[in-house]
C-alpha cells in the first residue's frame, strides 16, 4: 500500500513538472510570436538575420533576454551556414527563430529568464563561483540598463558598461591577452538585474565568472556539449 501510494506522489510530481514545463514554453513561444520582425523578410541570412532579431526583441513578461550563444553565430559568421526563408507574410520573431531552428543546425531553448539560440555545443547553464556572497546579493539587487541590445560586441565593448552599471571592478582588463580570447556578444535584454547581466554576458561569450569582495573575474570556458559538424570539402 505505501509503495502504491509513493508510485501516485512520483506520478503526481511528474505530471505537475510537466504541466509546468509546457506553460512555461507556451509561456515564452506566445511573447515572441507578438512581436514583429522589425523589417519584412523573407531570407535569414548571415548578414541581416542576428542583427535583425535582436532590434524585434521586446520587453515581455516572460523572457528577458534573447541571445544568440556562440555556437549559433559560427553557424552564420564561420560556417557559412546560417540561412532559412521564412514563409509568412507578416513575420514574427516566433517565426524566425522556426525557420532557423527547422532549417538550419540552430536550436532554442528557454531557460528563464533568458530565449538561448544555440548549437549543439553550447552548454546551457551559466558557469560560476561566489566566493563573497555579499557582493552576489548586492548584485542580485542591482539594476542594468533598462534595454540593451549587442550585436556582435567584444568584451572591450562591455566592460565599461558593466563596470559603471554594476558598480564593481571587472577583470580582466581591456586589451588584455585573456580578453582577446573570448567569443564576441550578441544579445538583446529588457530589464536586467545585475546578476542577470552577469549570465547573460557570461553566456553569449562563453565565458565564466567568479564573484569576489567588489569584484568580479570572468575566464574562458572550455566546455562543450557536442562537437559541431565540420563541413566536408572535396
Amino acid at each position: 500500500m505505501k509503495a502504491r501510494v509513493l508510485r501516485y506522489v512520483a506520478l503526481v510530481g511528474l505530471l505537475f513538472f510537466s504541466i509546468n514545463s509546457l506553460t512555461a514554453m507556451e509561456a515564452w513561444a506566445a511573447a515572441l510570436g507578438r512581436m514583429p520582425l522589425r523589417t519584412n523578410v523573407v531570407e535569414l541570412t548571415r548578414t541581416n538575420c542576428v542583427p535583425l532579431m535582436l532590434a524585434s526583441f521586446q520587453s515581455n513578461a516572460v523572457a528577458k533576454a534573447l541571445i544568440f550563444m556562440p555556437g549559433a553565430t559560427d553557424e552564420f559568421y564561420f560556417f557559412n551556414r546560417g540561412y532559412a526563408v521564412v514563409t509568412t507574410s507578416t513575420p514574427t520573431l516566433l517565426d524566425a527563430v522556426r525557420a532557423l531552428t527547422n532549417q538550419t543546425l540552430l536550436r532554442v531553448t528557454f531557460r528563464a529568464p533568458f530565449v538561448l539560440m544555440h548549437s549543439a555545443e553550447d552548454p546551457l547553464e551559466p558557469l560560476f563561483t561566489i566566493e563573497d556572497e555579499p557582493t552576489a546579493e548586492r548584485l542580485r539587487r542591482k539594476g542594468f540598463v533598462q534595454h540593451a541590445v549587442y550585436n556582435d560586441r567584444d568584451w572591450d565593448f562591455l566592460l565599461p558598461i558593466l563596470t559603471f552599471h554594476l558598480d564593481t571592478k571587472l577583470l580582466p582588463a581591456a586589451n588584455s591577452y585573456e580578453s582577446n580570447h573570448f567569443y564576441r556578444h550578441s544579445f538583446a535584454a529588457w530589464n536586467l538585474t545585475g546578476w542577470e547581466a552577469l549570465e547573460a554576458v557570461s553566456m553569449a561569450g562563453k565565458t565564466t565568472f567568479k564573484v569576489q569582495r567588489r569584484k568580479i573575474l570572468f575566464e574562458g570556458d572550455v566546455r562543450f556539449r557536442e562537437k559541431p559538424p565540420v563541413p566536408k570539402f572535396p
